[in-house]
């Protein structure tokens, strides 16, 4: 089985494939500081709880914008698993042309949620990927990789709000049950949900009339299921996209 692993900067995710079916996939905190033998542990538990071991593993892949986490997860394999893990990077087949100024700057992560997308739907996209920062990424119809926009995450906004206004508590990121509140804990909630939920609409039309066409727009990320039914742009959730886009790269990669 196939054993893929995208470190973001909250959350890592990882998925198991046989084949094409993804057959289990597990969401953990981020820790910088945990080391290849507490990874072990970890890994070791979550595949102990679905029947799995070790030796079922016949190979990795991993999507890392965590740099110190690489060398980590690369002993982790080397020791645990007795494989070299593919690293997706500069070098890598994506089969997507890069057209950013600077290739190497885009986001392990961002490229393989354009090519999960383009391969899912083979048109003019805009994926939006609700992480600690939120990333809207265009993929032209020719399945080229066009470029895109980063904003602050959700979490991060609610954090930083918390931080720098001495009065205002730490809430819930959650739906308020309505925008004209009436408590404080409500009234950050509306301007923080309904804010960003604006912010999605509006980045994405813009893109859309600088594209001078219609996308497909499709979502992923951890805060995706939450905040995309409120936002009138966004077509379709795919929570599992970047562990499909990863898998699609191991394919273009491996050498039987």
């Amino acid at each position: 089985m196939l054993l893929v692993i995208d470190v973001g900067n909250t959350n890592t995710v990882l998925g198991l494939y046989r084949g094409k079916e993804l057959v289990h996939n597990w969401r953990l905190t981020t820790d910088k500081a945990r080391t290849s033998d507490e990874w072990a542990m970890v890994v070791h538990e979550l595949f102990s709880l679905s029947g799995l071991h070790f030796p079922d593993i016949n190979d990795v892949i991993i999507s890392c914008v965590v740099p110190p986490l690489l060398n980590t997860l690369g002993t982790l394999c080397d020791t645990y698993f007795k494989l070299q893990p593919l690293v997706v990077g500069p070098g890598i087949k994506t089969g997507m042309p890069i057209l950013y100024d600077n290739p190497r700057e885009v986001g392990a992560d961002r490229i393989v949620n354009a090519v999960a997308a383009y391969a899912k739907k083979p048109s003019s996209l805009i994926v939006v990927d609700f992480g600690t920062a939120t990333t809207f990424d265009c993929i032209s119809k020719q399945g080229e990789y066009l470029g895109g926009a980063i904003a602050p995450g959700l979490s991060i906004s609610a954090e930083a709000l918390y931080e720098r206004a001495s009065k205002l508590p730490r809430v819930e990121i959650c739906c308020p049950p309505q925008v004209i509140a009436k408590n404080t804990v409500n009234s950050m909630q509306a301007g923080l949900f309904y804010g960003y939920v604006g912010l999605i609409d509006g980045i994405v039309s813009r893109m859309k009339q600088e594209l001078r066409e219609t996308p497909y727009v499709l979502a992923t990320g951890g805060l995706a299921t939450l905040v995309a039914p409120y936002c009138q742009a966004i077509d379709e959730v795919d929570n599992c996209l970047t562990l499909e886009g990863l898998r699609i790269i191991y394919e273009r990669n491996h050498v039987v």
